[in-house]
Protein backbone atom coordinates (compact mmCIF):
# COMPACT_ATOMS: atom_id res chain seq x y z
CA UNK A 1 0.00 0.00 0.00
CA UNK A 2 1.39 3.30 -1.13
CA UNK A 3 1.28 6.56 1.53
CA UNK A 4 -1.44 8.22 -0.81
CA UNK A 5 -3.79 4.42 -0.51
CA UNK A 6 -3.40 4.47 3.09
CA UNK A 7 -4.56 8.47 3.27
CA UNK A 8 -7.52 7.16 1.56
CA UNK A 9 -8.83 4.13 2.88
CA UNK A 10 -10.97 2.64 3.88
CA UNK A 11 -13.39 3.39 1.11
CA UNK A 12 -16.88 1.59 2.27
CA UNK A 13 -18.46 1.85 -0.94
CA UNK A 14 -15.95 -0.08 -2.77
CA UNK A 15 -16.46 -3.94 -2.32
CA UNK A 16 -14.67 -7.25 -4.12
CA UNK A 17 -17.59 -8.92 -6.34
CA UNK A 18 -18.37 -11.44 -4.08
CA UNK A 19 -19.44 -8.53 -1.33
CA UNK A 20 -20.93 -6.45 -3.87
CA UNK A 21 -22.73 -9.65 -5.07
CA UNK A 22 -24.51 -9.59 -1.59
CA UNK A 23 -25.34 -6.24 -1.02
CA UNK A 24 -26.95 -7.05 -4.22
CA UNK A 25 -28.72 -9.05 -2.53
CA UNK A 26 -29.59 -7.46 0.46
CA UNK A 27 -31.42 -4.83 -1.79
CA UNK A 28 -33.88 -7.88 -2.89
CA UNK A 29 -34.77 -8.67 -6.37
CA UNK A 30 -37.33 -6.75 -7.74
CA UNK A 31 -38.25 -4.91 -4.24
CA UNK A 32 -35.45 -2.16 -5.09
CA UNK A 33 -34.20 -1.15 -8.91
CA UNK A 34 -30.24 -1.99 -9.02
CA UNK A 35 -28.61 0.00 -11.92
CA UNK A 36 -25.71 -1.16 -13.48
CA UNK A 37 -22.37 0.97 -15.13
CA UNK A 38 -18.84 0.39 -15.81
CA UNK A 39 -16.07 2.67 -17.04
CA UNK A 40 -12.99 4.17 -16.32
CA UNK A 41 -13.45 7.29 -14.73
CA UNK A 42 -10.67 8.84 -15.14
CA UNK A 43 -10.69 12.25 -13.96
CA UNK A 44 -13.79 12.78 -12.98
CA UNK A 45 -15.85 15.51 -14.27
CA UNK A 46 -18.77 17.14 -14.88
CA UNK A 47 -19.83 14.56 -18.03
CA UNK A 48 -19.16 11.68 -15.77
CA UNK A 49 -21.39 13.51 -12.57
CA UNK A 50 -23.89 14.48 -15.20
CA UNK A 51 -24.01 10.44 -16.48
CA UNK A 52 -23.94 9.31 -12.63
CA UNK A 53 -26.49 10.90 -11.29
CA UNK A 54 -29.18 10.65 -14.28
CA UNK A 55 -27.81 6.75 -14.41
CA UNK A 56 -29.05 6.46 -10.80
CA UNK A 57 -32.08 8.11 -11.16
CA UNK A 58 -32.67 4.87 -13.48
CA UNK A 59 -33.19 2.97 -10.55
CA UNK A 60 -32.79 2.79 -6.69
CA UNK A 61 -29.54 1.85 -6.35
CA UNK A 62 -26.11 2.87 -8.64
CA UNK A 63 -23.39 -0.01 -8.91
CA UNK A 64 -20.37 0.84 -10.78
CA UNK A 65 -17.65 -1.65 -12.13
CA UNK A 66 -15.08 0.45 -12.44
CA UNK A 67 -12.03 -0.64 -14.66
CA UNK A 68 -8.64 -1.80 -13.27
CA UNK A 69 -5.60 0.48 -14.04
CA UNK A 70 -4.49 -2.53 -16.94
CA UNK A 71 -8.28 -2.83 -18.37
CA UNK A 72 -7.97 1.33 -18.78
CA UNK A 73 -4.47 1.22 -20.29
CA UNK A 74 -5.52 -1.94 -22.57
CA UNK A 75 -8.33 0.26 -23.93
CA UNK A 76 -6.76 3.87 -24.12
CA UNK A 77 -3.30 3.23 -24.14
CA UNK A 78 0.22 3.20 -22.24
CA UNK A 79 0.00 6.43 -20.82
CA UNK A 80 -3.36 5.42 -19.08
CA UNK A 81 -4.91 6.07 -16.25
CA UNK A 82 -4.09 9.60 -15.33
CA UNK A 83 -5.23 8.55 -12.06
CA UNK A 84 -4.90 5.18 -10.18
CA UNK A 85 -7.88 2.97 -9.67
CA UNK A 86 -7.80 3.51 -6.02
CA UNK A 87 -7.79 7.47 -6.61
CA UNK A 88 -10.56 6.77 -9.13
CA UNK A 89 -12.67 5.09 -6.79
CA UNK A 90 -11.74 7.23 -3.89
CA UNK A 91 -13.61 10.22 -6.00
CA UNK A 92 -16.97 7.66 -7.49
CA UNK A 93 -17.35 7.15 -3.61
CA UNK A 94 -18.11 10.41 -2.62
CA UNK A 95 -20.84 10.87 -4.77
CA UNK A 96 -24.16 10.46 -3.39
CA UNK A 97 -25.39 8.68 -6.55
CA UNK A 98 -23.14 5.91 -6.32
CA UNK A 99 -24.06 2.93 -4.13
CA UNK A 100 -21.55 0.18 -4.45
CA UNK A 101 -18.27 0.18 -6.73
CA UNK A 102 -16.20 -2.52 -7.79
CA UNK A 103 -12.97 -3.31 -9.99
CA UNK A 104 -13.29 -5.41 -12.74
CA UNK A 105 -9.82 -6.64 -14.68
CA UNK A 106 -11.28 -8.36 -17.36
CA UNK A 107 -12.36 -6.72 -21.12
CA UNK A 108 -15.54 -7.57 -20.64
CA UNK A 109 -18.44 -7.13 -17.73
CA UNK A 110 -20.00 -10.63 -18.30
CA UNK A 111 -18.81 -12.00 -14.92
CA UNK A 112 -19.92 -8.95 -13.23
CA UNK A 113 -23.44 -8.91 -15.03
CA UNK A 114 -23.87 -12.71 -13.75
CA UNK A 115 -22.70 -11.72 -10.48
CA UNK A 116 -24.58 -8.93 -9.23
CA UNK A 117 -27.73 -9.46 -12.01
CA UNK A 118 -28.54 -5.25 -12.34
CA UNK A 119 -32.35 -4.69 -13.22
CA UNK A 120 -30.89 -2.27 -15.44
CA UNK A 121 -27.75 -1.44 -17.40
CA UNK A 122 -27.06 1.79 -18.33
CA UNK A 123 -24.43 3.40 -20.91
CA UNK A 124 -24.11 6.61 -22.44
CA UNK A 125 -25.58 7.71 -25.92
CA UNK A 126 -21.92 6.77 -27.54
CA UNK A 127 -23.09 3.40 -27.13
CA UNK A 128 -25.80 1.63 -28.88
CA UNK A 129 -27.28 -1.89 -28.81
CA UNK A 130 -24.96 -2.66 -31.76
CA UNK A 131 -21.89 -1.54 -30.35
CA UNK A 132 -22.39 -3.54 -26.69
CA UNK A 133 -20.28 -6.28 -26.65
CA UNK A 134 -22.19 -9.90 -27.72
CA UNK A 135 -21.05 -11.33 -24.86
CA UNK A 136 -22.28 -8.44 -22.43
CA UNK A 137 -25.60 -8.49 -24.33
CA UNK A 138 -26.51 -12.22 -23.47
CA UNK A 139 -25.32 -11.76 -19.90
CA UNK A 140 -27.50 -9.08 -19.76
CA UNK A 141 -30.40 -11.05 -21.07
CA UNK A 142 -29.73 -14.01 -19.21
CA UNK A 143 -30.26 -11.81 -15.65
CA UNK A 144 -33.52 -10.39 -17.22
CA UNK A 145 -31.98 -6.31 -16.97
CA UNK A 146 -33.29 -3.81 -19.32
CA UNK A 147 -30.55 -1.91 -20.76
CA UNK A 148 -30.84 1.96 -21.50
CA UNK A 149 -28.35 4.64 -23.04
CA UNK A 150 -28.52 8.28 -21.88
CA UNK A 151 -27.33 11.65 -23.45
CA UNK A 152 -23.99 11.59 -24.35
CA UNK A 153 -21.94 14.81 -23.40
CA UNK A 154 -18.66 15.14 -25.88
CA UNK A 155 -17.88 18.82 -24.60
CA UNK A 156 -17.61 17.02 -21.49
CA UNK A 157 -15.48 14.23 -22.02
CA UNK A 158 -11.79 13.21 -20.66
CA UNK A 159 -10.25 14.14 -24.04
CA UNK A 160 -11.70 16.94 -23.94
CA UNK A 161 -10.66 18.16 -21.07
CA UNK A 162 -7.31 16.83 -21.29
CA UNK A 163 -6.92 18.97 -24.24
CA UNK A 164 -8.32 22.24 -22.50
CA UNK A 165 -5.53 21.62 -19.75
CA UNK A 166 -3.03 20.91 -22.59
CA UNK A 167 -3.87 24.47 -24.23
CA UNK A 168 -3.94 26.38 -20.80
CA UNK A 169 -0.25 24.93 -20.27
CA UNK A 170 0.93 25.65 -23.70
CA UNK A 171 -0.11 29.16 -23.33
CA UNK A 172 0.37 29.19 -19.78
CA UNK A 173 3.69 31.92 -18.92
CA UNK A 174 6.72 30.12 -17.93
CA UNK A 175 7.15 29.87 -13.79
Amino acid sequence: MTPLESLLLPIPKLRNLAEAARVRDALGRGAQKVVLTNGCFDLLHAGHIYFLQHARREGDALFVALNSDASVRALKGPTRPIQPAIERAYALAALECVHTIVLFEQPRLVTEIRALRPDIYVKAGDYSLNSLDRSEREALREVGAEIRFLPFLPDLSTTALLQRIVAANASAPPR
